[in-house]
């Protein structure tokens, strides 16, 4: 595997490596951001500094080998059968891992790159065609804005946090065939993939070849994979496991509230009701003296007497009398990372 090759397919135009790290010209800050990953890529250092998304707790940096980042990416091109050629769109922002993957698989699988502005409006779909794209979920929701037939791209992978059910049907409409990653920065991006649409649509993940998956005493799910540090890689996240290689996510054990001696995962409870609602909403808690936590519901929007009555007679149709929000509460602005994962 020749990790540093000489050349990069930018554009439809290849493109010497020298030319990028000793360009001087002025860039656009998302251009600038992957110029000087492939800088880093081609420096010295056998490792790479990434940042991680900071959805539970304060972002922090951490180094990946790049010979385990090369594996990641090859792993992604194998499953979606990419080509010496094929055509990628990159429009993530690359001081994130999943940004600077998208480099990488270009590099090893002599892809054609095209790299936009991840704020962009995505008209380029609509004269230009795309074999693989990988996105956040609120890019995928601009691209469903244009019209069905002027654009074409082969494989979406959506990333970065938990796809809406809405969204879910609404990629059912569609012939693009679509991919819910898990992923972490520690793992350089997925270990595993779920089909939300098709024939074949799934909901279960499906780990990659040489990954498996185990259970931990307290039922959250571990990594198994060429590469890591340690012998696995343990996680926070509540999993069901269909097998070694299948599993479900059911939330994060960090996630978990305890009200009047219960345990609930906010997760399912809000899965429970993501059909009836219709705005972004969340399940957190407030401290209770005799519960010792209160479930309550924070709704994105303006507080609307009639509004917040129709949700709690949702929540009273869908939830048990113990899983019900004490309180129902509107914000105008749910804190969110950079690539939409919700700030608990």
């Amino acid at each position: 595997m020749e990790l540093f090759p000489s050349h990069i397919t930018l554009n439809g135009q290849q493109t010497s490596i020298d030319s990028l790290l000793t360009t001087s010209q002025k860039t656009e800050s998302w251009e600038a951001e992957w110029l000087e990953f492939i800088k880093e890529w081609y420096n010295s250092s056998s490792v790479i500094k990434v940042q991680t998304s900071g959805s539970t707790g304060t972002p922090k940096s951490i180094q990946l080998k790049k010979e385990f980042v090369a594996a990641s990416a090859l792993r992604t091109i194998h499953f979606f059968n990419l080509q010496k050629g094929d055509q990628v769109l990159h429009c993530l922002p690359s001081r994130y891992i999943a940004g600077k993957l998208m480099l990488v698989r270009a590099l090893l699988g002599k892809l054609d790159l095209i790299a936009i502005d991840p704020a962009s409006d995505f008209s380029i779909l609509q004269n230009t065609s795309f074999k693989f794209a990988a996105m956040v979920v609120n890019q995928v929701h601009k691209v469903l804005q244009l019209p069905r037939e002027s654009w074409h791209l082969d494989y979406l992978l959506i990333g970065g946090s938990a796809v809406p059910k809405e969204l879910e049907e609404k990629l059912q409409t569609i012939n693009t065939a679509c991919y819910s990653s898990y992923a972490m920065t520690e793992t350089a991006t997925h270990i595993a993939l779920r089909k939300l649409n098709g024939s074949t649509l799934s909901s279960y993940y499906h780990c990659l070849e040489g990954i498996s998956v185990a259970l931990s005493e307290q039922a959250c799910l571990q990594i198994h994979m060429p590469g890591l540090e340690h012998k696995f890689l343990q996680t926070t996240d509540l999993a069901e496991l269909k097998d070694n290689k299948s599993f479900r996510i059911l939330g994060r054990a960090d996630h978990v509230i305890i009200s009047g001696g219960i345990k609930f995962s906010p997760e399912q409870l809000e899965k429970k009701l993501e059909p009836f609602i219709f705005q972004p909403f969340f399940i957190s808690s407030l401290p209770h003296e005799t519960l010792g936590q209160q479930l309550i519901l924070i709704v994105e929007g303006k507080a609307d007497s009639l509004q917040e009555q129709a949700i709690q007679k949702t929540c009273e149709q869908h939830l048990t009398k113990y899983e019900q929000p004490k309180l129902i509460r509107f914000i105008d602005e749910l804190p969110r990372t950079e690539n939409g994962k919700l700030k608990r």
